[in-house]
């Protein structure tokens, strides 16, 4: 290519982003917001974002041994299943956010869909599920990080290998966007590598089984029905496939936000489902004694066939693109987290609003919700000195709390159509649109039930129902803040205009 015509390809590049950013800045206006971030997130660093927040090397190898355990390798089949449902999610996101563009994800769309008070619930139940999550998240690394380096994985160590990932993760948020931006990229890119890598020579050269093996349970779940099995080890593709509406939590540091976000959500799915199921595919195949893993003989079925494929330099190396991952998963929650924080903020709907809404014009971040976004996880992180089995109990909120914060939005789109709104941005499902609204809300109560379903009989009851009551106790706590500090009822941004109002008769 010529150095003109280079030339010209990067001025109509610049031209492009200089056009929409003017755009966006009017259709933000128009929305009643005058935007602080800058738009430097490209459309693959939002991607990237949303990928590494859905992360299918931490999904798989965090559950992987439970859910082969529990179903068997026809538990794979799971992530098709999964992945159909939240693409329906993430499609009615997609016009959501195409008509309002607005930092923060679910609570802003909540609120312009249904009402203040419904999307301070909404935004509440997410925050505290992004909290708990990130704490999950860095709490998991622990055990790597102890095998990458040979230590002993105590509580100590993983405490202080948790409080490590948070801190570098903070790090990165704290340099702005670009930063964010470079970094989510480095995290897909080595995440991406290392699943194809560690997947294809598993395939390659320690492959045990032929793919008959994915409809053999190998006696899971017992003499009851399979079904029960199934639906407990689901959970691998129920808590794999989110982390596509953090591509919508920035969506004010993307240029045209209407049109690219949207695709960035669905190839989070396309390319995020795939990769997390090749992953799985191939350890499936790839672990010599299944029967082992479902008897309880072998608990770490990744750490074995780790060390037997690649040896104790090979698995180290492969544990620190783990690592890598889990720290890009950080990264990435503690960006959607801190961006609903502010959210909240600038529309004073909550205590410490002055500070949440706070915002840094060198780095053009807020700092005061990112420092939020890791202090309340390092707390939880802290609190397993005390009681690994309160942290347990905690944690085990997370993903639950995430699907309803989601099927909030899901819910309120689906109101929203019925009472008139016809969604009006760059991207619409047309006469679409309904059914998916209805089949995104029937898989996400279904997806809900299957969470909180108790299935430990033999604990105490409080243990064997401990996700739906922490469900409980958070939307109760919600419920009582709201009573005691309305502050929502006084916010006076824009809510509730998605619905077109019927002019009063005379």
């Amino acid at each position: 290519m010529s150095t003109d015509s280079a030339s010209r390809d990067v001025s109509a590049t610049d031209g492009y982003y200089e056009f929409h950013d003017h755009e966006d800045v009017a259709h933000l206006h128009a929305l009643g917001y005058k935007s602080e971030f800058k738009r430097d997130m490209s459309p693959w660093a939002n991607f990237s974002l949303g990928f590494t927040y859905l992360s299918p090397v931490v999904g798989v190898y965090t559950l992987f041994a439970f859910a082969l355990a529990t179903g068997g390798p026809p538990m794979i089949w799971s992530f098709l299943i999964v992945g159909f449902g939240q693409f329906l999610v993430a499609l009615v996101f997609s016009e959501v956010v195409a008509q309002f563009p607005v930092a923060g994800g679910v609570y802003p769309w909540a609120r312009r869909l249904w009402g203040r008070r419904y999307a301070w619930m909404t935004g509440w139940v997410y925050f505290v599920a992004l909290l708990v999550t990130i704490a999950s998240v860095v709490y998991g690394a622990g055990p790597y990080l102890a095998s990458a380096l040979g230590i002993e994985p105590s509580v100590n160590n993983t405490i202080i290998a948790a409080l490590v990932l948070i801190a570098l993760a903070t790090l990165i948020n704290f340099l702005g966007t670009k930063v964010l931006a470079m970094a989510a990229i480095i995290g897909f890119t080595a995440e991406i590598i290392g699943a194809l890598v560690v997947g294809g020579w598993l395939l390659i050269a320690h492959r045990e089984h032929g793919l008959g093996v994915l409809f053999d349970s190998f006696g899971a779940g017992g003499d009851g029905s399979y079904l029960w099995a199934f639906a407990a080890a689901a959970l691998i593709g129920v808590y794999q496939y989110y982390g596509f509406e953090a591509c919508g939590d920035v969506a004010e540091e993307v240029s045209d936000p209407g049109r690219l976000i949207p695709k960035a959500m669905r190839r989070t799915i396309y390319i995020g489902g795939a990769a997390a199921t090749f992953v799985c595919l191939a350890l499936v195949l790839s672990v010599a004694d299944i029967p082992a893993v479902i008897s309880g003989a072998d608990t770490d079925p990744v750490g074995t066939l780790l060390d037997d494929a690649f040896g104790s330099v090979g698995s180290k190396i492969v544990l620190g693109v783990v690592l890598i991952s889990f720290l890009s998963c950080a990264m990435s929650l503690q960006a959607a987290a801190s961006r609903l924080a502010y959210s909240y903020g600038r529309d004073d709907m909550i205590m410490g609003s002055s500070l949440l809404k706070k915002f840094s014009q060198t780095r053009h971040v807020p700092p005061y919700a990112l420092l939020v976004s890791a202090l309340v996880p390092a707390v939880i992180v802290l609190g397993s000195k005390f009681s690994t089995d309160a942290i347990t109990k905690i944690i085990s909120f997370a993903a639950l709390g995430i699907y309803i914060g989601f099927q909030m939005v899901v819910l309120a789109a689906l109101r929203a159509r019925l009472k008139g709104w016809v969604p009006s941005g760059k991207y619409t499902l047309g006469a679409w649109g309904l059914p998916v609204n209805i089949g995104a809300l029937v898989y996400g109560v279904i997806a809900m039930v299957n969470m909180a379903w108790p299935r430990t009989p033999d604990a105490p009851w409080y243990d064997n129902w401990i996700v739906a009551l922490s469900a409980v106790v958070v939307l109760g706590l919600g419920v009582v803040y709201m009573a005691v500090h309305p502050l929502h009822d006084r916010s006076t941004a824009p809510y509730d205009d998605a619905i077109p109002k019927v002019p009063a008769e005379r």
